[in-house]
């Protein structure tokens, strides 16, 4: 399955092929700053199943620490993606997918929360362990 997704003004254009690797609540202070909103709704993927399909080239990138490597169109400002190198993932915003049925598994970073949210789903203090967080589960 493929989706496709563009930033605000559409002269950027991503396509994801598959299914993603998972899809959650981000509650950080830098993803809620960065998307403007009190929280952040991520999907990621595998690198390579990706793709800029079209505008690449107003593709622009801020990297405020090696974990995160920040994708937006230089245009309009519209936020795309978040390269994560250090996990080997992407995080295609959901809202970026009109097409993709977002379905959260989780909740990271929720002891920095400013949204309280319940929904049942886990709660992580920070990342799972696997992740290279704490994997702590915190209560709704």
């Amino acid at each position: 399955m493929k989706h496709t997704g563009s930033c605000f003004c559409g002269a950027v254009e991503v396509q994801v092929s598959g299914s993603p690797e998972g899809m959650g609540y981000c509650h950080c202070q830098s993803c809620r700053s960065w998307s403007g909103g009190p929280v952040n709704a991520f999907t990621l993927w595998k690198p390579e199943a990706v793709q800029v399909t079209s505008g690449a080239q107003h593709v622009a990138t801020f990297e405020k620490t090696s974990m995160s490597q920040r994708k937006y169109c230089a245009k309009c400002g519209g936020h795309l993606m978040t390269n994560h190198p250090t996990l080997g993932l992407v995080d295609v915003f959901a809202a970026t997918l009109p097409t993709l049925a977002f379905t959260p598994g989780v909740h990271v970073n929720y002891a920095e929360t400013v949204l309280p949210m319940r929904d049942g789903l886990p709660k992580l203090k920070d990342f799972p362990a696997e992740l290279g967080g704490s994997g702590e589960m915190v209560t709704e």
